[in-house]
């Protein structure tokens, strides 16, 4: 482990930046394949060869260096940055989540992205208490040196931005960073970009869809060192983004509200689950300093990623991909069972699964676990 990032080269950056864009390389799969073959280079030449012996007909092949250098330079031209996982500018708390995004485009002031963040949301219909409640605990926690993350959706959201302009804030969208969404929020995007950060892990021009605001939640989430959830119903994503907050080890707070509004259910669950039941700023900064969190940890940041890959027979891979498939089935089952129950080395099981995925016969799912396709 080291406590930061050795710079990339722009060369290894535009390769990783292809390695993610291609078809069926989700996060876990790029840092899978960056673990076992050292560099995106050398993963990108592996690719075709991994998804055939998978059972992939056609090479799966990455996109070409030209439609990505065309990207770069449209995000040059916005006044954009590309932060790349494992470079010096990746945020840190981020890094070490299971489903970090392998790149991340920015617009504004990414000297944010280094200073302890908190994120706070809550639903789009938002009472006008609600609001007021989300703009103050913002603007409180800003004034402690905190940079406060949300989504600029409407509702709690947008009163969160609002609050913390002054202090830091960063936006986390679901679409492009160029997608300002919704549309009413442009003029807040503009100014957000001026005196905070947006931020994204798609493409530019993608318009955000339904599909997009869990994946986005996880990235507000993993920012922070903690999540507040001010109003929500049970159905809602704010509930999603409180539940990945957890899941990444961070903690969770939530505003109580009567039990006859809607709009409390979710937080009201969540206190019932564990939340802390939290009514001022000092019942967060309280539980923060009691629990000892560190929103940027000093040590053991950016996990070093050496190359594992060894030229193991491939009778010995072939003997492996027959066990791993008679033990998967269309139920999820952890990969630390497949281990066990399989009997191949960690090394084989980790190649095997990465060419199943990489063919499309496979299928990851939360909890490190897999299964076939359905």
């Amino acid at each position: 482990m080291t406590s930061e990032a050795a710079p990339l080269s722009d060369q290894e950056k535009l390769n990783r930046l292809r390695l993610c864009r291609t078809e069926r390389v989700g996060p876990v799969t790029f840092r899978e394949l960056l673990v076992i073959y050292g560099t995106a280079g050398d993963a990108l030449e592996a690719l075709p060869e991994l998804s055939r012996r998978g059972g992939r007909r056609k090479p799966l092949l990455p996109p070409s260096v030209a439609s990505l250098q065309k990207e770069l330079e449209t995000l040059e031209a916005l006044g954009g940055t590309l932060i790349v996982f494992g470079d010096r500018l990746y945020p840190q708390p981020l890094a070490v989540t299971d489903s970090a995004p392998p790149i991340l485009m920015a617009l504004g002031k990414t000297a944010l992205f280094h200073t302890p963040c908190f994120g706070i949301v809550g639903a789009r219909n938002a009472s006008a208490a609600g609001m007021r409640l989300a703009q103050q605990f913002a603007l409180e926690l800003g004034q402690q040196d905190m940079t406060i993350v949300s989504g600029m959706a409407r509702g709690i959201d947008t009163a969160v931005h609002q609050g913390s302009l002054t202090t830091g804030t960063i936006a986390v969208l679901a679409g492009g960073i160029d997608e300002p969404y919704p549309r009413e929020n442009i003029p807040l995007y503009e100014e957000i970009i001026e005196k905070g950060l947006v931020v994204s892990e798609m493409p530019l021009g993608i318009q955000p869809q339904a599909r997009h605001f869990p994946r986005r939640n996880r990235i507000i989430s993993g920012l922070s060192c903690g999540v507040l959830v001010v109003e929500a119903t049970l159905r809602s994503g704010s509930l999603i983004t409180a539940r990945q907050a957890a899941e990444q080890g961070r903690e969770v707070f939530a505003v109580p509200g009567h039990p006859l509004d809607p709009r409390a259910k979710g937080p009201n669950s969540l206190i019932r689950d564990g939340a802390v039941l939290t009514e001022t700023t000092e019942d967060i900064l309280d539980v923060l300093m009691q629990q000892q969190r560190r929103i940027i940890p000093q040590a053991e940041i950016f996990p070093s990623i050496p190359a594992t890959h060894q030229n193991l027979p491939s009778s010995s891979f072939e003997t492996a991909r027959l066990a791993i498939r008679e033990k998967l089935s269309h139920t999820a089952v952890p990969i630390d069972d497949l281990i066990r129950l399989s009997d191949v080395e960690p090394a084989e099981l980790q190649t095997v699964l990465l060419e199943l995925e990489l063919a499309g016969e496979i299928v990851r799912h939360p909890g490190n676990r897999v299964a076939f396709v359905k």
